[in-house]
């Protein structure tokens, strides 16, 4: 593979830069870079804006009313994106339902929901984990049971992400209980305010309210919101978990959150030099450096061999463990850097407009919290655990 942009690929990559000069607001950059918590209102802003230019699914086929850009371009799209410190796109609608809509749902479905995803209308959240049942997702125990032209679900769903905003959620449920347990699983789309569906929130360790359980109790919904075949819902799971292990890679992510490290390291001190010259913080850096340069590397092949025509395959479990290793081994090494400044925050100092007494410089406030709450992203979408067990099966045949 040629690593060099050709003139094309350069012209877009200006493309998309100017677009953040111009289009990204600066109030939302000034909170992605200093990690302040975005709003709900933050979030549905910057999806209009890249909704309006046609880059909020730049990633979609020209079938689906994207522009059908190829690994490179999403590559580009995505460093610059994270490069100008726009905010992440919340990813459940847009990166994860919507592929299996278009390679599992009905044509109705594809052309109610579809658009309603691009536009804003529905914000999504994801039903997958349970108590007992997070990476043995197989061992799901909510039921719907067919009534009539409804189905009637009960049962939790936990670490619903941003479950408090949306106003849908795509579950898996237990639609038989006989054979295999990933026999019996089925996938259905939920309205939240159907009577029955309660949300309730789970504040994180940093003071964050970013997950939730999610309650069912007789809820009714229609059977055409099936999606695919009843008990095939294991096989549009795994479809689904392909595409969000690619996303959890964050390569992107993990450039700029290298980049802040490098401005945080040249700031501290230390013997009366900045961090950054210390030969064993510099050896550090270095291997994370050249750590990301090889994932960067894969990343650019596996997509690449998607855009080919290549389903996504097990390679995306390698990009999932080291990916989420590395941006880990970011998050530890900003902790080291700041030394005690790095110890538990007031988590009111990650809202905008909190203007007390700081506590050692500003952009200390989030590195506690960044540190704690990266801890699980080796767990969610599949632990890395697992993800080694269908590697070793898979690509080594153990």
């Amino acid at each position: 593979m040629d690593l060099n942009y050709t003139a094309e690929e350069l012209a877009f990559q200006q493309e998309v830069r100017a677009f953040m000069e111009e289009k990204l607001p600066k109030r939302l950059a000034d909170k992605v870079k200093h990690h302040k918590r975005l709003t709900k209102e933050d979030m549905v802003e910057w999806h209009a804006i890249l909704n309006s230019a046609g880059y909020l699914t730049g990633h979609w086929p020209k079938a689906f009313g994207g522009l059908e850009w190829n690994a490179i371009e999403r590559t580009i799209f995505d460093e610059e994106m994270t490069a100008a410190n726009g905010p992440r796109q919340v990813p459940f609608g847009l990166n994860m339902l919507a592929p299996v809509l278009m390679a599992f749902g009905s044509p109705e479905q594809q052309q109610y929901y579809l658009p309603r995803i691009a536009d804003g209308q529905d914000f999504w959240c994801q039903g997958y984990s349970e108590p007992g049942a997070g990476s043995d997702l197989a061992s799901l125990k909510m039921t719907a049971q067919r009534d009539g032209d409804h189905y009637v679900l009960n049962g939790q769903k936990t670490w619903t992400t941003l479950g408090q905003y949306a106003n849908k959620i795509f579950c898996l449920v237990r639609t038989n209980k006989e054979g295999k347990p990933q026999e019996g699983i089925s996938f259905i789309l939920v309205d939240m305010d159907t009577p029955g569906v309660e949300v309730r929130p789970i504040i994180l360790l940093e003071g964050t309210h970013e997950v939730n359980e999610v309650w069912f109790t007789d809820v009714r919904v229609p059977v055409e919101n099936l999606v695919g075949e009843e008990n095939k819902g294991w096989t549009y799971a795994k479809y689904l978990l392909v595409h969000e292990r690619s996303g959890i890679a964050g390569v992107g992510a993990a450039m700029a959150g290298l980049s802040y490290l490098r401005e945080i390291a040249q700031d501290q001190q230390k013997d009366g030099k900045p961090l950054l010259e210390d030969p064993f913080f510099a050896a550090r850096l270095s291997e994370i450096e050249i750590d990301l340069a090889a994932m960067r590397t894969t990343n650019l092949r596996i997509t690449q061999a998607d855009n080919d025509g290549a389903p996504p395959g097990p390679e995306t479990s390698m990009l999932k463990v080291k990916g989420t290793v590395l941006r880990q081994s970011i998050n530890d090494l900003t902790r080291r850097a700041l030394g005690p400044y790095a110890m538990p925050f007031v988590s009111e100092a990650l809202d905008a407009g909190y203007n007390e007494e700081p506590i050692g410089p500003d952009y200390a406030n989030p590195i506690a919290g960044d540190y704690f709450n990266h801890r699980k992203t080796s767990i969610y979408g599949g632990s890395n655990e697992v993800q080694r067990n269908i590697i070793s099966k898979m690509m080594m045949g153990l």
